[in-house]
């Protein structure tokens, strides 16, 4: 594909559009309507969310993707707290998607992470895109998700290092920050801002209203 966009960092006069986007990224995907276009609302003002990582993708003038990164941390095993980040919602626009858009913006945001000094991501996603940008599953590191069960099924939990080695003597249980379960009652009023959406009920929906 050809260098045919920007990557920026996100600007208040940004923030609708933005929303916009996400919501459209992920509504009826994960559960009928969705959340992130909230949880994204709400984390920027929460004293977790790197402002210096947090990026729009822009083609012709028009916002195409976006993705955002949060300070979180491994409880290790032997008692230290590591500090890490996470990241996301992170999506491109539908008409967009699997044109190679989301590999750049990811390659991109993660080269900006690591040159902050952060030394590894956690993150819940797909192996088989997130692989090709270096990320392994998280048990290859002896890191756990919290609540999970032990022997249940965690390949949706991943990892990478930013820097080599940063994991490499540490176990122990990651738990996504606060800041991503929201009230979904006051995630409902924000959404009644929008232009109305019909919530469907689907295939592979991870979550039930």
């Amino acid at each position: 594909m050809n260098n045919d966009f920007i990557i920026r960092k996100e600007e208040e006069k940004d923030y609708r559009t933005v929303e916009e986007l996400v919501r459209e990224s992920f509504w009826n995907v994960y559960r009928p309507g969705c959340l992130e276009h909230y949880v994204l609302h709400t984390f920027r003002t929460n004293p977790d969310f790197i402002k210096e990582l947090d990026f729009v993708m822009e083609k012709d003038g028009r916002i195409i993707g976006q993705n955002m990164f949060v300070k979180a941390v491994i409880k290790a095993d032997d008692g230290r707290t590591i500090p890490i980040v996470t990241m996301g919602p992170i999506c491109i626009a539908n008409q967009l998607k699997r044109k190679g858009y989301g590999k750049k913006l990811l390659d991109y945001s993660l080269g900006k992470a690591t040159e902050m000094g952060f030394g590894a991501i956690c993150f819940e996603g797909n192996i088989d895109f997130y692989g090709k940008s270096g990320f392994k599953y998280a048990s290859e590191f002896g890191i756990r998700y919290h609540g999970l069960p032990e022997g249940a099924d965690a390949s949706f939990f991943l990892c990478k290092e930013l820097k080599e080695g940063y994991l490499s003597a540490v176990t122990g249980e990651y738990a996504a920050p606060k800041g991503y379960f929201v009230d979904e009652k006051e995630a409902e009023k924000f959404d009644k801002t929008f232009p109305k959406k019909e919530k469907l009920v689907l295939p592979g929906q991870l979550f039930e209203i």
